[in-house]
């Protein structure tokens, strides 16, 4: 145990590094260097065929799999004066690019960054925390549904000031496609993403640690067709007073984030939170893009009327290592309403223009993980996902789509 301990305390200062997918393994002048993560699951889901953001969707009549859920492989190069990060994903679905971007910074300071290429959109907290890292399998459905992969092309500009008295900030501006991280931008319009994070490591003599912050995205999608639809607080109506063909619908978020961590005699417990809400231009749900798919960013020219929606979301993560063991106990809850203005029993109405896109569903989270050494984990997790009541044929129910995750992770 003391070995294990030692050998966590030894990497530490590496491992706040990586947990930023936007760094390389460090910012130390070093030739190539090669880190990454291999995840392989067991999954069982409740029903076969389900639609999932547990790993993706589950194939026509199969309700249990083995898959490589992430096998990343990191290649990166620091400088006196740059680095360069180049990741790839390499999964039974094929092999896919991450990360490839390059960083310039003055030659003794860090306190300034540029970032230009494709690299993780700078908004809250989960989004930029590396999955080899993370307690809980996923990322929350609300992210997973309007930042599709995390990352997109663009540039960006990172402030840390180097004076020990503002050490706890940082402040990150990027100018986007956004269009997602593996698509040619669709239309002439860029979207804008500002960060705004504090950090502290140390307080409560070294017992607490403290982080906050607050976000902003506004961007664009592109109206394809001469109709809108607005919201009325009943459903939709169709906006076609005007022809929207080439106009623009505002995608706007705006977030806030919140980490604690509390070392104590019964061992470590942390709490992650995180708010978003906004606009967010949708097309209807249909059986192509049934639920929230209907209401995700796209990574193409949306070809069908877009609907107006107004959402919001949040999830609550609860972790705990137990005392001096390897265990870590897991709670999540996590919640995505792609339409707010819109009681649930009332889609479906006749004559709402309301969809399978405008469904609420949350999530309960529950498991553990165990640190079978420094670089080997063992994390078995269960997710109980809950939909109210429409009056839509395939929702009068709660759908059938909890899903048991049992995986093994292991990272150099």
């Amino acid at each position: 145990m003391r070995k294990l301990l030692l050998f966590i305390a030894i990497l530490s200062p590496f491992s706040l590094l990586a947990q930023s997918n936007n760094a390389p393994s460090s910012y130390d002048p070093h030739e190539i260097a090669i880190t990454g993560y291999l995840q392989t699951q067991y999954q069982r889901a409740q029903s076969g065929g389900i639609s999932s953001f547990s790993g993706g969707d589950f194939a026509k009549n199969s309700k249990d799999r083995f898959m490589i859920r992430r096998g990343r492989l990191k290649i990166d190069r620091a400088d006196k004066y740059s680095s360069i990060v180049f990741q790839i994903d390499a999964t039974q679905n094929g092999v896919q690019l991450m990360d490839a971007f390059i960083q310039l910074h003055q030659p003794n300071t860090k306190q300034f960054l540029f970032t230009a290429g494709l690299f993780n959109r700078p908004f809250g907290h989960s989004i930029v925390y590396s999955s080899g890292y993370r307690d809980f399998p996923e990322r929350a459905r609300v992210f997973q549904t309007l930042m599709p992969r995390e990352r997109d092309l663009g540039a960006m500009i990172t402030f840390r000031p180097d004076n020990k008295a503002f050490h706890f900030l940082t402040a990150e501006v990027a100018v986007i496609n956004g269009s997602g991280h593996s698509s040619r931008d669709y239309d002439s319009k860029k979207d804008i993403v500002g960060n705004l994070g504090f950090k502290f490591d140390s307080l409560a003599n070294g017992k607490l640690h403290l982080g906050f912050g607050g976000s902003i995205y506004k961007g664009y999608v592109r109206s394809n067709t001469d109709t809108l639809l607005r919201s009325n607080g009943n459903g939709f109506v169709k906006d076609a007073s005007t022809s929207y063909t080439d106009s623009y619908a505002k995608r706007d978020y705006y977030g806030a984030n919140l980490q604690l961590q509390y070392d104590n005699p019964l061992g470590s417990t942390s709490f992650k939170a995180e708010y978003i809400g906004g606009k967010q231009p949708g097309v209807a749900g249909s059986s192509k893009l049934a639920g929230p798919l209907a209401s995700q960013s796209f990574s193409i020219q949306p070809e069908t009327n877009l609907y107006l929606r107004e959402f919001s979301g949040y999830y609550l993560w609860f972790s705990h290592r137990i005392a001096k063991t390897k265990l870590t106990a897991l709670a999540a809850y996590d919640v995505y309403d792609p339409n707010d203005q819109i009681k649930e029993n009332e889609i479906g109405a006749a004559n709402s223009n309301t969809t399978s896109g405008d469904i609420k569903f949350s999530t309960l989270g529950y498991g553990m993980t165990y640190l079978i050494n420094g670089r080997l984990k063992l994390t078995l997790y269960n997710e109980h996902v809950v939909n109210d009541k429409t009056q839509l044929p395939q929702y009068q129910d709660d759908i059938k789509d909890d899903v048991f995750t049992a995986r093994l992770q292991y990272r150099w």
